[in-house]
């Protein structure tokens, strides 16, 4: 099953949570037993799997991507004014490949997905597609 989700971001570097709606996509495709990629074609945006009990991760993540890759660090060339967004994309990475089992998305006790926005806000796509054995 391929299904294309829509997000909007309101800042200019957030982490969102996707999770919820990343197993639903799974519920939805009826998966048993499988994969669940999620990928996110933009280039200055990505998708992570990272802690989701504590927001301090994420503040602490977006705190230390914006100190040590600052929009404005002297000598980025890009002119559209978002070297930075690349930079962080390029780090976080574009997609995550996940687990189904018996029917559910494998993820550790204090782990999300997110969707990762570098340069927003925007609204932005995420596909995701399953593949494995269907109920």
């Amino acid at each position: 099953m391929h299904k294309n989700l829509s997000i909007r971001s309101t800042t200019r570097c957030q982490f969102i949570e996707i999770t919820g709606v990343i197993r639903q996509a799974v519920q939805e495709a009826r998966l048993t037993s499988g994969l669940c990629v999620v990928y996110c074609p933009h280039t200055t945006a990505g998708i992570t799997v990272q802690e989701n009990a504590d927001p301090d991760v994420v503040h602490d993540l977006l705190l230390w991507f914006n100190r040590y890759i600052p929009q404005d660090l002297p000598g980025f060339r890009h002119a559209e004014g978002n070297s930075d967004s690349h930079i962080k994309s390029a780090l976080v990475g574009n997609s995550a490949t996940l687990l189904v089992t018996k029917g559910e998305l494998v993820l550790g006790t204090w782990q999300g997905v997110y969707f990762c926005e570098f340069d927003g806000p925007r609204q932005r796509t995420i596909l995701v597609q399953t593949i494995g054995n269907m109920r």
